[in-house]
């Protein structure tokens, strides 16, 4: 309803039809409006030292005042498998991958799965066996694995392996299309390969997904710095809009990066968009303007997302859902601390392993996607503000946030 976005109604707020209006989520920044009293936000995205950039008062959140239904939305990407095509020791996360509600299930119906456990930097070798969160199965290369592989290169919508319908990641609009926009959970065993998007199977693959307004020349040119220092690399790249590829490539080419190291791909329904994330092994985030609702994609993806922020609210927010993933070694502090963390990410495979597996354990036990812990919060949050307006108070910062758990 309120901000400066497609659809809001501003004009009802300036009627005052509420003793406490406050802005929250849709648009990222201050409304510079005399009659919203607070906006809903918290302090890595709007710090206090900058409250002066507010018409609002600030009214913080305890963690990220972002939030996504992801884990409802997409419960089948909680869990994935694997396929080791290369069958060489070194098994990859994310080129051949499989997703589903019923994946266990249809796990226990192969044979010659094996469990192979992800680093993390938290997860030492003497930490918990009982914690699965960190269990990734693989599969052989075997007649099961071979017919996957066959379904997705010739093109096929639809197999049936062991009674249970394994479907091409590319097909889920023919379908369900219900399932294909997020309004309803996936029925079959999903299957997300590199090359169906004409992604390299042996490059580190860096993406942004946002819009491509949000790519100023400086970023750009941070990309370009960081793909010369990975030899080895691509940037993965959405044609959002389709009109801007060409614009990106000469710009790209100008800095001395080939036409095929930076790959488009056609804009995607909203499954679809948020599982083939897990494909790239990590996220470029455009510092001007962040990925707000897209940063929330790719991290439920399990892909780990650098960004640097700057002094805006639409600049902050993905080190704000970092910082509440428990991620800050991917908050860079400026321009050559971004790219020698991207650097890192792409030329240390191992450090890559363990900061996959990190995001991967962290988006399940963080708070960033627990919508009963926000909801708590955010309940908790208005209370504050009604208690204060009720004791006869004007508006003012609300910078000692409560933390409440789930069993409060």
């Amino acid at each position: 309803m309120n901000g400066y976005t497609k659809g809001a109604r501003n004009e009802l707020f300036a009627l005052r039809p509420a003793p406490i209006q406050a802005m929250w989520l849709g648009y990222p920044g201050t409304s510079g409006a005399l009659f919203m009293d607070y906006i809903i936000t918290d302090q890595e995205t709007s710090p206090a030292e900058v409250a002066e950039q507010y018409s609002e008062k600030l009214a913080y959140m305890p963690h990220t005042f972002f939030i996504g239904d992801h884990a409802n939305m997409f419960p089948h990407l909680k869990k994935k498998a694997v396929i080791d095509f290369k069958s060489n020791g070194h098994i990859y996360d994310n080129r051949i991958v499989l997703n589903g509600i019923d994946l266990k299930a249809f796990l226990d119906s192969l044979p010659d799965v094996k469990i192979v456990k992800m680093k993390c930097p938290d997860a030492g070798d003497n930490a918990d066996s009982s914690n699965t969160a960190l269990n990734m199965p693989v599969i052989p290369m075997n007649t099961i694995a071979e017919a996957v592989i066959e379904m997705i290169n010739r093109g096929q919508i639809q197999i049936t392996i062991n009674g249970f319908s394994i479907s091409n990641g590319l097909a889920t609009t023919q379908i369900n299309n219900k399932a294909a926009t997020g309004e309803e959970v996936p029925r079959t065993i999903i299957v997300t390969t590199r090359s169906q998007y004409g992604l390299p199977e042996d490059a580190i693959v860096y993406c942004n997904f946002n819009q491509l307004y949000k790519i100023d020349p400086s970023t750009l040119q941070m990309w370009a710095n960081i793909l010369k220092r990975v030899p080895n690399s691509v940037l993965w790249l959405l044609r959002f809009p389709a009109v801007g590829e060409p614009n990106i490539q000469q710009y790209a080419q100008n800095m001395g990066l080939p036409q095929n190291r930076i790959i488009f791909s056609p804009v995607a329904p909203k499954e679809e968009h948020v599982r083939r994330g897990q494909l790239a092994d990590v996220c470029l985030d455009t510092p001007l303007c962040n990925g707000h609702t897209t940063g929330m994609d790719v991290l439920w993806a399990g892909t780990p997302m650098v960004t640097m922020p700057g002094e805006t609210l639409a600049s902050r927010v993905a080190a704000s859902q970092l910082t509440c993933l428990g991620c800050l070694e991917l908050i860079a502090k400026n321009r050559q601390e971004y790219e020698d963390i991207a650097v890192k990410l792409g030329t240390d495979l191992e450090y890559l392993k363990k900061i996959r597996g990190k995001v991967w354990k962290q988006r399940i036990s963080s708070p960033l996607f627990n919508t009963k812990q926000y909801t708590m919060e955010l309940e908790r949050l208005y209370l504050q503000m009604w208690e204060h307006y009720a004791a006869g108070n004007k508006p003012d910062h609300m910078i000692k946030p409560v933390e409440v758990t789930e069993s409060a």
